[in-house]
């Protein structure tokens, strides 16, 4: 269907990675944008049939692609990239022509295809899927073994494309109402996927095939496997739409680990609950998953590989001492369930929606568990890792994200948002409206800014400019000439303008400064002016300035 209009944090990523925009190509303009091959028709249902050999490290099998006719079309693009390969399509019984362009193919459908009908056709494919070097920033798969031998795999391509291992509609714009994902493995492991297990088929040939069903949308880097000797544990959480199955499957020999460690899942139902409103698909249930590499925000099927300690492979990212209080990969991929799976961007130009909202996740976490104060301090720690190198809106249809800082940065600018409303009840209430309003949806950021703009009832068009398409920290310059405390932004985009909380000698006050200068009297001699650190803004006393 279409959805109307994780990654992790970048750790592993350089400033220079960021340095320049490269030149684009035609495969990327295939890749990111919404082509004529594929805006004709509308996803309905992925039934992803798959043999997954661990001895060769190779993936055969088929995709059948059900589809809603949008306007009547004959080119069909499906994506699966080198060194897979697409052996033959069929419809109908009838085997169908198709040529490839780089990472995409284009099947020759040979049958009339009317408006408003629903058809379906089986793409078969295999072949070796690139492996991941750098797992879960590179995509691909990843293929180990656990302590006693046994095969370990996973896949994590957010990025980089679920076509790197199995044929799809590779962009977001557009995903399937619901999806089965059959994964035969052999028979002495398991494997988990998204949504809920289904049966399990034993075969005669030393294998078995699990079959797992996805009830709601979902978006292609989300679908998952995760194959292994695992031990299998659950709780039941009660939520805010009833009993929620909590799954966990983990390596056996972290079993008493993971009973420990994943205390914190129901916590964090608690928080986000609290904050973004119902767990977006208690049909799917929620599932935390050991993997061989450090986790995914995979739909219903979180990925986890943070080795059973706290904070980030156990170091605090806010350096409050605060991040040490909890998992950073179960709270954090675990938010991607509500901004990444719920509400999904188009384009990754837009990943902030998806990344900021999770940063600020984690100060949410922190200030239900442990109190506003406590919260408010997460989030500004985290500041240390801003770089302020380039845009945090990426570069549309060329399947290209911006800056990093959309991680510490958007969850900042998201805290100080916090801070302009004023109001926290408000403010969670917005929180919980994007989740319902967009619920299963895929949206643009103009739908996000619009809608944060109408219901904080304010402009915040010069906000949204200032902190995602400009990296400047927006400066309040001020100056006390005389009995007058004058004050202005700088080093801002044209137009902004944003109420601030300051303290003058000692006195909390809201200013409401805009890029002009404005005064006010009643200050007579020596006088200080702080601002409230949870704004992520700038001060400068001006009149100290030659």
């Amino acid at each position: 269907m279409f959805k109307a209009c994780g990654m992790l944090l970048f750790i592993a990523v350089t400033a220079g990675a960021y340095a320049q925009t490269p030149a684009f190509t035609r495969q990327d303009t295939l890749r990111g944008s919404i082509t004529e091959e594929r805006a004709w028709w509308d996803l309905a249902y992925y039934h992803l049939d798959v043999n997954v050999n661990p001895g060769d490290s190779t993936i055969r099998g088929t995709n059948t692609i059900q589809y809603k006719v949008l306007e009547p079309g004959r080119l069909m693009q499906v994506d699966l990239q080198p060194p897979m390969r697409i052996d033959k399509v069929v419809q109908n019984g009838k085997e169908l022509a198709f040529r490839r362009d780089g990472n995409a193919y284009f099947i020759q459908i040979s049958e009339d295809q009317k408006k408003g009908q629903v058809n379906k056709l089986d793409v078969f494919f295999g072949g070796k899927p690139v492996v991941s070097e750098n797992p879960p920033w590179s995509g691909g798969l990843t293929w180990k073994k656990d302590a006693q031998g046994n095969p370990f795999v996973a896949n994590s391509n957010q990025g980089d494309g679920a076509s790197l291992w199995w044929p799809c509609k590779d962009h977001m714009y557009d995903e399937p109402d619901s999806m089965l994902i059959s994964v035969t493995v052999p028979k002495h492991l398991m494997d988990v996927s998204n949504g809920k297990l289904r049966g399990v088929e034993e075969r005669n040939d030393s294998t078995k095939t699990f079959h797992w069903f996805v009830s709601n949308p979902i978006n292609n880097y989300g679908v998952n496997i995760s194959i292994g000797d695992f031990a299998h544990f659950s709780e039941t959480y009660q939520g805010e739409k009833g009993e929620l199955e909590l799954d966990y499957y983990v390596l056996k020999e972290n079993l008493d680990k993971a009973k420990a460690q994943f205390k914190d899942a129901p916590r964090m139902l608690q928080a986000f609950e609290h904050w973004f409103g119902p767990y977006p698909f208690y049909e799917d249930g929620f599932k935390l998953i050991e993997v061989p590499y450090l986790g995914m925000e995979h739909q219903s099927a979180v990925t986890y590989g943070n080795g059973y300690q706290n904070g980030y492979r156990g170091r605090d990212l806010s350096g409050t001492g605060w991040g040490l209080k909890f998992d950073f990969i179960i709270i954090h991929e675990s938010g991607h369930e509500w901004f990444a799976n719920n509400i999904t961007y188009k384009d990754i130009a837009d990943m902030w929606i998806h990344e900021s909202f999770t940063n600020y996740s984690e100060g949410l976490f922190v200030d239900y568990h442990y109190g506003k104060e406590a919260g408010n301090a997460y989030v500004i720690g985290t500041r240390q890792g801003i770089k302020n190198d380039k845009p945090i809106i990426g570069q549309y249809e060329v399947n290209y994200r911006g800056s990093g800082d959309m991680y510490p940065k958007g969850g900042n600018m998201l805290h100080t948002l916090r801070q302009v409303v004023n109001n926290d009840e408000k403010w969670r209430g917005i929180l919980r409206g994007l989740n319902r309003d967009f619920y299963h949806q895929t949206v643009t950021t103009q739908q996000i800014e619009s809608y944060l703009s109408k219901h904080t009832g304010r402009d915040l068009s010069a906000f949204f400019d200032q902190y995602l398409r400009d990296t400047r920290i927006p400066k309040l310059e001020y100056q006390f000439a005389g009995n007058k405390l004058r004050y202005r932004w700088g080093n801002s985009v044209a137009g902004f303008h944003m109420p601030v909380k300051v303290s003058v000698n000692g006195k909390e006050k809201w200013l409401e400064p805009t890029t002009n200068w404005q005064e006010l009297k009643g200050y007579k001699g020596k006088n200080a002016l702080q601002v409230d650190p949870n704004f992520y803004v700038e001060a400068a006393d001006v009149s100290l300035v030659p």
